[in-house]
């Protein structure tokens, strides 16, 4: 292929003349001009992923059936005592909602009410907590329970 280096140019006739200005619309400012140009980040959302990915979660515990057993007895005494508002610590698994697993998380305070048909405990401050997520139990008015079985 042979290049032609005596051409005349064929733009001369309109290099020199003024820029053209939009009557339609309005400059672009500079700002949302450079943001043409910025970086393109085509895995977004990746590092999070990752983050997710690495985030741990613990095991759900199965409880034997000692151990339920001593649970659904200091549910019937906090049941028991419930007009005297107890001070409690209820120790439940919370599981997680992305991942499989989740934490084991302490709660303190007043049980408002025990619903034994949605087998669920109410704290006075709205928590909700499912019985079968509880695995500890611990309060003064349970304290004799556990001083039983040590």
């Amino acid at each position: 292929m042979k290049e032609n280096f005596n051409c005349t140019h064929e733009y001369d006739d309109i290099i020199n003349l003024p820029r053209h200005v939009s009557t339609l619309h309005p400059p672009m400012r500079i700002i949302d001009r450079a943001a043409q140009f910025s970086s393109f980040a085509a895995l977004t959302g990746y590092d999070l992923a990752i983050k997710e990915t690495a985030r741990m979660t613990e095991k759900r515990i199965d409880l034997d059936e000692h151990a339920k057993v001593v649970l659904d007895e200091k549910l019937r005494i906090i049941q028991e005592h419930i007009n005297h508002e107890p001070e409690i610590t209820i120790t439940y698994f919370q599981p997680d909602e992305k991942k499989l697993g989740g934490a084991y998380v302490s709660i303190s305070g007043i049980v408002k009410k025990i619903d034994g048909y949605k087998k669920t405990v109410l704290m006075k401050d709205g928590t909700r907590i499912s019985i079968k997520e509880i695995i500890d139990i611990r309060g003064e008015i349970v304290q004799s329970i556990d001083d039983f079985l040590l």
